[in-house]
């Protein structure tokens, strides 16, 4: 969250929306990140209290049923991760430390907002399919971010624009929790967003993987064939 600049966007029209977004709300949350910059507020403390509220929102209501409020808190500290990023860029902090503990707490707080619907289906909302859909959501979603780590720190771009990728996952599922929140207020059958959402969530991540494996399979395959893959010489040794 501290760097946002270091996050490579996917290419295309997804890009594209995601660039007009991200400058919308840099422009609306400049003055407050100015503000906390003056009060002596660093970005490394926004992202680690963003992560904390975004986790509390998901482990202390989702489990309970209470998907609309838990989406509400979540989403007020899912803004953290564009005021630190604003405020590193303002106070000329940007740094490796910042991009990478930004990217290790944003895997923590995945992992809660999908353990947060687990244990709802686990307990009262009495789904074990459910669960075992939620369990593999959050397991897919990490390891989806790390064949792109781990490409990238063997030298390749990974240059693919996945099907369903952070962004996507997020919005999907807080989308569909928030209304399927709305049972608790009358709203009638919008219950049964959020287990589509986890199916949408789970294919869709699936899909995202296997294409990145093809992308850094063949990324591989072409630096290995041009001699400057960092495992050419031993194959055992990049592993």
């Amino acid at each position: 969250m501290a760097d946002v600049a270091a996050r490579p966007l996917s290419t295309s029209g997804k890009a594209m929306l995601n660039k007009y977004a991200r400058a919308f709300f840099t422009r609306v949350l400049t003055p407050f990140a100015a503000l906390l910059l003056r009060m002596g507020v660093s970005p490394d403390a926004v992202t680690l209290v963003g992560t904390a509220g975004v986790m509390a929102g998901a482990l202390v209501f989702f489990p309970f049923g209470e998907f609309f409020w838990g989406t509400i808190v979540i989403t007020l500290f899912v803004f953290s991760d564009l005021v630190d990023g604003n405020m590193a860029r303002q106070s000329g902090r940007s740094s490796r430390w910042g991009a990478f503990l930004d990217s290790t707490l944003d895997r923590a707080a995945d992992a809660a907002v999908f353990a947060g619907i687990a244990l709802w289906y686990a307990g009262r909302g009495d789904d074990l399919l459910l669960v075992g859909l939620s369990i593999f959501c959050l397991a897919s979603g990490q390891v989806v971010s790390y064949t792109k780590a781990r490409g990238e720190s063997l030298g390749m771009p990974v240059n693919v624009s996945g099907l369903v990728e952070r962004a996507e996952r997020l919005v999907i599922t807080l989308v569909a929790a928030g209304l399927s929140g709305l049972h608790a207020f009358g709203v009638p059958h919008v219950q049964v967003l959020l287990p589509a959402a986890l199916w949408i969530v789970a294919v869709g991540s699936a899909v995202t993987l296997g294409q990145r494996v093809v992308t850094v399979r063949r990324e591989a395959a072409e630096a290995d064939a041009a001699g400057s893959g960092p495992g050419s010489g031993s194959p055992e040794g990049a592993r």
